[in-house]
């Protein structure tokens, strides 16, 4: 009889722990779109193209002003460095991202627009860019109206070049490449006389250790592109502790080394860190 009882002890005990395995004994490695903060790991959509801002290094690494935001706040959710997955989430697939939870948020030059908040919530404003020219360090370029004439660089697809040719020069002889990598070598060799994109993209190409010297940003204020840190539709939660975690980054002046970090090579005049929920239009 004694044998009997302990036998359902132990069956009894067998049951609740495989019920407590089951209820949440996960290792948490599938942070995405969902689940609690800190433990496991977090997946954040960046760019893996972009130097300066978000890029993945020949090692396997990654670097740029995005990067270090995304890492900063995600100390801030209770994530060490080495918890952190990043995704990349090239322009087009976004939304989708954050649609179907593949990451919990993203960082990749992520500008805050209407036709976007209606699929995705954001964090921030986190940086002001604007619209710009990348030219050679002695082009007597300083006007987009100077681009009469001129040849400009653009990426196949962006509305850059184009907001340029409608609004200041259009006259200017538009050459569209795959990226902005083929652009900067164009400029390198003296086949265009400027590329244009937005000015903090510009100063983290001409930041690079090979191009040191040689470009300049001509600082216009073409556009007006309010960085935003994009979360899943409805994630109130997880929007609210991300614009604290920016708030903490700028008053502790880590916003202000990660821009010197990443841009300052480039002499990039970055505006002052912007307020949270301000967009300037």
């Amino acid at each position: 009889m004694k044998l009997r009882k302990v036998s359902a002890a132990a069956a009894a005990a067998l049951v609740l722990s495989l019920t407590a395995t089951a209820c949440g004994g996960g290792d948490g490695d599938n942070e995405g779109g969902s689940g609690s903060d800190g433990g496991g790991k977090i997946k954040i959509g960046i760019k893996y193209d972009q130097p300066g801002l978000g890029l993945k290094e020949p090692d396997g690494t990654f670097s740029g002003f995005d990067v270090d935001v995304a890492t900063y706040v995600a100390k801030e959710l209770g994530y060490d460095a080495d918890q952190i997955e990043f995704i990349e989430t090239k322009t087009p697939d976004r939304e989708n991202a954050l649609k179907r939870g593949d990451v919990k948020f993203i960082a990749a030059t992520y500008s805050i627009t209407d036709e976007r908040k209606k699929s995705v919530d954001f964090a921030g404003p986190y940086l002001l860019a604007h619209q710009d020219l990348l030219v050679k360090a002695d082009s007597d370029i300083s006007e987009a109206t100077d681009l009469n004439g001129k040849n400009l660089c653009s990426v196949t697809g962006s509305t850059s070049a184009q907001n340029v040719k409608n609004d200041f020069a259009p006259d200017a002889n538009l050459k569209e490449n795959s990226g902005y990598s083929e652009c900067i070598s164009s400029l390198q060799s003296g086949a265009v006389d400027a590329l244009t994109t937005d000015d903090s993209i510009l100063a983290g190409f001409a930041s690079q250790e090979q191009y040191k010297g040689q470009f300049k940003l001509a600082g216009l204020k073409l556009s007006n592109e309010n960085y935003g840190i994009g979360v899943q539709k409805g994630d109130t939660e997880t929007l609210n502790k991300i614009n604290a975690a920016l708030e903490k980054m700028v008053s502790s002046k880590a916003w202000d080394k990660a821009v010197a970090d990443n841009f300052g090579p480039a002499n990039y005049k970055n505006e002052p860190a912007p307020k949270i929920g301000v967009i300037v239009q």
